[in-house]
């Protein structure tokens, strides 16, 4: 594979233009257009730095379990320096609202939404009614934030991450948009782009009450935990649409409920995110997913510090 082609595939994972790539490189413009009209090769340091980065976006690195464990080392020690995560979200509106602002915009723009992050944050607090977008992504963003005040509210609680939760999350985030929200489908489906069978909707609920009884599990490792049971839920596909976002909810309540940040995941890594969790899916490594997560919720930890994220 030539080094063009190698680019052209980091670039298109990462979501990142020329100009940015190269500055992830630590060159200039115009040494990256010269890699990339083939007028010349990179030094070894950066052919071996692409390399490394080819490995890692394509879902083919090897992640040893020391490198695992030192980053989730770093997020057990943040989680300890909040007393309750849960409530610190809820007495500050300024973060608060900010959660609910960059986990909307990205979950759904995961999902094809058009909606810019300005475009999201009028609607969500401005109430704005946006003449040139669809108003189903427009509905879509408002019960998305609805959806979050109540998961918000749910874990205040101290209520149970389980069945009746997930369908109640479907039910606000669908309503108006589906006839079916708050329902399991009733018909077979496929995950558009992927080689990867879903569950016969006749064995979804029994499946599902399985995976809600382990997402209630103690555990110390809920980065381990998280990822296998969102990488259960989405090959289940319990529903008609919207099982991504339900199943980024569930995910960040179960990161909520042990007291770490939600995570962010950003549309700009869509592909980094759906190579990882196809191969924890399909190859029994889930390293890669894990190593992710991690980054995501270091972004969450970011928001609640009032820091900006990447």
């Amino acid at each position: 594979m030539t080094i063009r082609q190698k680019l052209e595939i980091i670039k298109k994972m990462l979501g990142l233009t020329q100009t940015k790539l190269a500055e992830k490189f630590g060159v200039s413009f115009v040494a990256f257009n010269s890699w990339w009209t083939g007028k010349s090769t990179p030094r070894p340091k950066i052919q071996a730095a692409i390399d490394e980065l080819f490995l890692e976006v394509t879902g083919q690195k090897v992640i040893s379990a020391d490198q695992l464990s030192a980053k989730k080392s770093v997020l057990n020690q943040k989680s300890s320096e909040h007393k309750n995560m849960i409530s610190e979200i809820l007495n500050n509106p300024d973060i608060r609202d900010e959660f609910i602002l960059k986990l909307t915009y990205h979950s759904n723009s995961i999902e094809g939404s058009t909606l810019t992050e300005s475009d999201t944050a009028a609607i969500l607090f401005d109430n704005a009614a946006l003449p040139d977008k669809s108003l189903t992504e427009q509905l879509e963003a408002k019960n998305h934030q609805t959806a979050l005040n109540y998961l918000f509210d749910h874990i205040s609680k101290k209520q149970k991450i389980n069945e009746n939760l997930i369908l109640k999350l479907h039910g606000i985030l669908m309503n108006g948009v589906r006839s079916d929200a708050g329902q399991y489908r009733r018909h077979g489906v496929r995950i558009t782009g992927v080689n990867l069978p879903t569950t016969n909707y006749i064995r979804v609920p029994n499946l599902i009450s399985k995976v809600m009884t382990d997402a209630e599990k103690t555990s110390e490792d809920i980065i381990s935990l998280s990822v296998n049971i969102h990488s259960r839920f989405e090959q289940i596909h319990p529903f008609s649409d919207g099982n991504g976002r339900v199943g980024r909810l569930l995910m960040n309540a179960m990161f909520l409920k042990k007291n770490f940040a939600p995570a962010i995941i950003r549309q700009e890594q869509k592909q980094l995110y759906y190579t990882y969790l196809y191969k924890a899916q399909t190859k029994d490594d889930p390293s890669q997913l894990e190593e992710f997560l991690c980054e995501a919720v270091a972004d969450g930890f970011r928001i609640l510090e009032r820091k900006d994220i990447k």
